[in-house]
């Protein structure tokens, strides 16, 4: 733990600034540097994770190979840093005052008054530092979520403040990132705000060693002469954030700024490798250069909130960027969809893919896009929910099944074809029991997932309660419809194909969690491909 570095990036004046961004940027310079580099999020609401959040209100929720429902920037750390995060990378004020409670109830406090501080700032502390202790990681970025002044954040503002005294000199470094609005009335870029914010921070007793600002305009050397004045930082200390053209053009930015060198100085870090990113930066020129292009519809229930399906939007970006193929992702929403209008709806897609989602709102619409994409023979893909609809559809429109549902829709159906997992059924709480994490899959030789992976044996995330009904399959399969992908130990069906359609493969898992810049995932490059073919077909 001696050996172990810590950056604290925090938020100041409004949400949304891109801390998770700004992290993973550092934390790739700082990979490419040499480093062994991971990245923690701490957030201040009191949900134990963000498992039971709706998606409109917190956008998607990620989840990790140990089976950790988290928050959607540990899907840009895994992106940036190409590396797995687990259960560690995600701390929520619920986990902290539950681990609290429950030690007081067992007596570890001996009878004494259990406050804020010292005990939930002990705990967060511990946490803070339980990567640390693995031996395993240079530096670690602790992003806290929220911002600076939020009633919620104070008790993680007087944890860092106590952490960075006891870590000593050179050990620890604080991030604070900021806003510069611009007032176009006046003409001119206000730094009030963030003087303000880092006020605040201070009285709190802590101080920003770094500031970055985020800006819509050039931030002059003037500016930042007067808020290292009045923000206690030397001028090279305050890093200018503009609006990018894409997220991934951030490290090369925050490299330029000298991001990297001031937090390595701080940090008395002595390594002298330059970050080269070249594979990264072979990536962003193929992203904004790209020699093709293809529409791909995206039919979800929370699709006004693009940050529920984040993980699905980045992948595709990857996938289509490593063959230069410029995906134009079209968002439609699910209820929206009819008999009568799902031809006019879907016009011009060369690709259809139906998304993940819970409940039974939207889902007539998602079986009838099934349907239009089968028998228009266009490429289609399907996730999670979007793999049980078409086995859904498969049953009612071809093998006859009248109104065959899943159980989640409809208890008493008569065609199950869909069932909930036999090990959920006398789970009553909500949180953290589903289906989860990393399970292997075994693929059939030949099949479309097969070609896509080029591999037999496959481990893929989930996230789920329902299953495809194995009492239905020999008469599923016996229809056209085949079960190309098994969990080896269960026989879960994992993934289903139709052979005779040019390209239709639809899985249980969630392919969109291992998508990263440099290793796009596999099943996408092979949908967007299809996809290309279809259009340049017609």
């Amino acid at each position: 733990m001696a050996n172990t570095k810590y950056v604290f990036v925090t938020g100041g004046v409004t949400s949304s600034l891109g801390k998770g961004i700004i992290a993973a940027s550092l934390a790739k310079l700082l990979q490419e540097r040499g480093y062994r580099v991971t990245i923690q999020k701490f957030d201040p609401y009191i949900n134990i994770d963000p498992g039971t959040l709706n998606p409109y209100e917190h956008g998607e929720c990620f989840v990790t190979d140990d089976g950790a429902e988290t928050d959607l920037d540990l899907g840009h750390y895994e992106r940036f840093l190409d590396v797995n995060t687990s259960q560690a990378n995600n701390v929520t004020t619920g986990r902290v005052y539950q681990s609290v409670i429950d030690k007081e109830r067992r007596g570890e406090f001996l009878g004494k008054t259990v406050q804020v501080v010292p005990h939930i700032t002990n705990e967060i502390k511990e946490r803070i530092q339980l990567l640390g202790e693995t031996g395993d990681y240079d530096v670690i970025i602790t992003e806290l979520g929220g911002t600076v002044g939020d009633i919620e954040s104070l008790p993680y503002v007087e944890s860092v403040r106590q952490l960075t005294w006891e870590l000593g000199e050179n050990n620890s470094v604080v991030v604070h990132l900021t806003l510069i609005p611009f007032l176009a009335a006046a003409g001119e870029l206000k730094t009030k705000p963030t003087q303000h914010s880092v006020k605040m921070m201070m009285q709190n007793g802590l101080n920003p060693d770094i500031l970055v600002c985020r800006s819509e305009h050039f931030i002059s050397d003037e500016i930042k002469r007067k808020l290292a004045l009045f923000c206690n930082v030397k001028k090279e200390e305050v890093i200018s954030s503009l609006d990018a053209e894409t997220i991934y053009d951030v490290p090369n930015m925050m490299f330029h700024e000298g991001l990297d060198r001031v937090v390595m100085k701080k940090l008395a870090l002595t390594g002298t490798k330059e970050p080269k990113l070249i594979e990264w930066n072979k990536f962003v020129e193929k992203h904004k250069n790209p020699l093709h292009k293809v529409k791909i519809g995206v039919i979800g229930k929370y699709v006004e909130l693009q940050d529920a399906y984040k993980s699905i939007a980045e992948a595709f970006i990857h996938a289509g960027s490593s063959q230069r193929i410029k995906v134009k992702v079209e968002w439609i929403h699910s209820e929206d969809i009819t008999k009568d209008n799902v031809a006019r709806k879907l016009h011009g897609l060369s690709g259809i893919m139906v998304a993940p989602g819970f409940g039974n709102r939207g889902t007539e619409g998602k079986i009838e896009t099934i349907r239009y994409a089968r028998e228009n023979n266009i490429p289609f893909m399907g996730i999670c929910l979007g793999m049980q609809m078409a086995v859904i559809e498969f049953a009612r429109n071809v093998l006859g099944f009248e109104n065959a549902n899943s159980t989640e829709m409809d208890e008493n159906v008569k065609y199950p074809v869909i069932n909930l997992m036999e090990d959920q059924k006398h789970v009553t709480d909500m949180g953290g029991t589903m289906r989860l994490g990393a399970w292997d899959c075994t693929l059939e030789k030949g099949s479309k997932a097969y070609h896509a992976y080029e591999k037999e044996n496959i481990s893929e995330r989930h996230r789920h309660r329902y299953e495809f009904n194995s009492d239905f399959k020999e008469q599923i399969e016996k229809a056209g419809m085949k079960a190309t992908g098994v969990n080896p130990k269960t026989g879960l069906v994992e993934v289903v194909e139709i052979p005779s359609h040019p390209w239709f493969v639809a899985v249980q898992y969630h392919p969109e969690y291992k998508s990263t810049v440099l290793n796009p995932h596999p099943l996408f490059k092979d949908f967007v491909n299809a996809s290309l073919e279809y259009f340049e077909s017609k």
